[in-house]
Formats: structure tokens, sequence, C-alpha cells
């Protein structure tokens, strides 16, 4: 079978090819790095190793809890950003 006409699929959506065109003016984006630094995985002995850890760093740790900033880092939300014009 030869590749030389191959057929072209119909295009589900009617779609802007020039995609220059539609994203001019548009404001720029920046993306903050999030990532962190380093990552370490402790391992704890049992719940006295867990809470003596928790009063050195001086943040509360839950059961459920698998990881955290320190120093502590607030809850990042971006709900409630929105571009207007």
């Amino acid at each position: 079978m030869s590749n030389e006409n191959p057929k072209k699929e119909p295009c589900l959506f009617d779609t802007q090819t020039d995609w220059q065109a539609e994203w001019n003016g548009m404001p720029e984006f920046v993306q903050d790095d999030l990532t962190p630094f380093r990552v370490i995985n402790l391992r704890f002995r049992n719940e006295k190793d867990v809470q003596e850890f928790a009063r050195l760093v001086g943040q509360i740790i839950t059961p459920k809890q698998k990881a955290l900033w320190f120093p502590k880092a607030e809850h990042r939300k971006a709900s409630h950003l929105r571009y207007e014009s």
C-alpha cells in the first residue's frame, strides 16, 4: 500500500488554523516555578517520634498528612484569580 496520496480525515470541529492571529494582543502569562528545591522522605518509628519532629519544625502533623513544607507554606489557592479586561 502506498502513502503517496494519503486520505485526509474530516475535521470534527471547525478550527482556526492561524492561532497567532487569535492570540494577538493577549496578555503575557508567566508561570512561577513552584517545584520544591529538595524532597526528603522521612520514616518514623512511632507516633512519639512524629510529634517530636513536628515540635522541632514548629508544625502540626496530622495522621493523614503526606507532606509538609519547611518553613511552613500557606496553602496556595488560585480559584479566586481570574483575568478581566
